[in-house]
């Protein structure tokens, strides 16, 4: 299985790799005000990438945060709750 795993990597890597070389071209990005940089082609594109992934990210992460404390409360929740005595137990657990 992992050598399955990591010939699937050197293929996307490859991939990846013909690419940017393919699209290393200089480009130029225009901001606001008439300001302007010339960059390649493919670094845009990795910046790009990396802009996503962080927002993906810190999305993912709220998103946990969110989660663990709704949890927190839930547990502290049922903990304080007078209800929540050992559980009945019936049928066969009975005995």
């Amino acid at each position: 299985m992992k050598i399955l795993v990591w010939s699937l990597r050197i293929v996307v890597f490859l991939l990846l790799l013909a690419f940017a070389a393919k699209n290393s071209g200089v480009v130029v990005v225009r901001f606001f005000f008439d300001a302007s940089w010339q960059l390649p082609l493919n670094l845009i594109i990795l910046i790009s990438f990396a802009i996503g992934a962080a927002v993906g990210l810190a999305v993912a992460f709220a998103t946990l945060l969110r989660q663990r404390r709704e949890s927190r409360q839930a547990r502290r929740e049922t903990a304080e709750s007078p209800s929540a005595g050992p559980a009945r137990q019936t049928g066969a657990d009975a005995a």
